[in-house]
């Protein structure tokens, strides 16, 4: 469904993508890890085609999204969902009114079927009966399920999730590991999350892109992860599978 060919893109004097290939599988989580600055922002926003790439392709579906129009581009952005960090509500709109908004936009419904919508995604994602709450009277993990319910609410294809854990309390952040995991299963769409999460990472993966230096150094399911001996890799990975090693390590 969705390939990553040689994907470059520099800004000024700074090259931060140096030649992305990837391919995400129909049907599955893939989680694209990596350090600050190590350009997951960036590659996400080359998906959704809100950058332009210097060089390079991103195909969905046989067609390279990267020469499109205006417009062309316009429709293939209706087959993705997209939740960025802080779930970016519209702080003048409640509950309701945000999650409403794709479908006043893109479909032609009555209020009625709206309504129903709305109420189903909100169920979906566990906040039946906040329609009204504003955005100042949500916590954070609230907000971005709101923010979730909003981007799933056109069914979309594909979903984005833009660092979905940051921010958040150990608790809330399991809570939207399981929300990825059970919205992917109801959806049977292909889900993308950027995240420097390992431990989400390793819990809702069905596959692992690990970027570093603006390039894809290692690629496959969890357990390739676990065992790989890539030093780029266990000094990203061993910090966080192994707590009790940082504990000795300070004292």
């Amino acid at each position: 469904m969705l390939e990553i060919k040689d994907l470059k893109r520099s800004f000024g004097p700074q090259q931060v993508l140096k030649g992305i290939n990837l391919k995400i599988n129909p049907g599955e989580i893939t989680v694209i890890i990596g350090g600050s600055g190590s350009g997951k922002s960036v590659l996400l926003k080359h998906l959704i085609g809100l950058e332009k790439p210097d060089f390079g392709q991103i195909i969905i579906d046989g067609v390279d999204i990267t020469k499109l129009e205006m417009e062309e581009k316009t429709k293939v952005r209706m087959r993705f969902g997209m939740l960025f960090q802080d779930g970016a509500l519209f702080d003048y709109l409640n509950s309701y009114e945000n999650i409403a908004f794709p479908l006043r936009e893109h479909r032609k419904l009555k209020e009625p079927e709206i309504a129903k919508l709305v109420a189903e995604k909100l169920k979906q994602v566990g906040l039946s009966g906040i329609e009204k709450k504003m955005p100042s009277e949500l916590s954070g993990g609230m907000r971005k399920r709101v923010g979730l319910a909003r981007a799933i609410v056109l069914n979309p294809e594909i979903i984005l999730y833009d660092e979905p854990t940051t921010g958040l309390d150990p608790v809330s952040s399991l809570a939207i590991d399981d929300l990825i995991v059970d919205t992917q299963n109801a959806l049977k769409g292909t889900t993308v999350v950027i995240s420097h999460d390992i431990r989400a990472t390793l819990r809702i993966a069905n596959r692992i892109a690990m970027l570093h230096d603006g390039r894809i150094v290692a690629e496959g399911t969890p357990k390739d992860f676990l065992s790989n001996p890539n030093p780029i890799i266990r000094s990203f990975l061993d910090p966080a599978i192994s707590p009790m090693k940082m504990l000795k390590r300070d004292a």
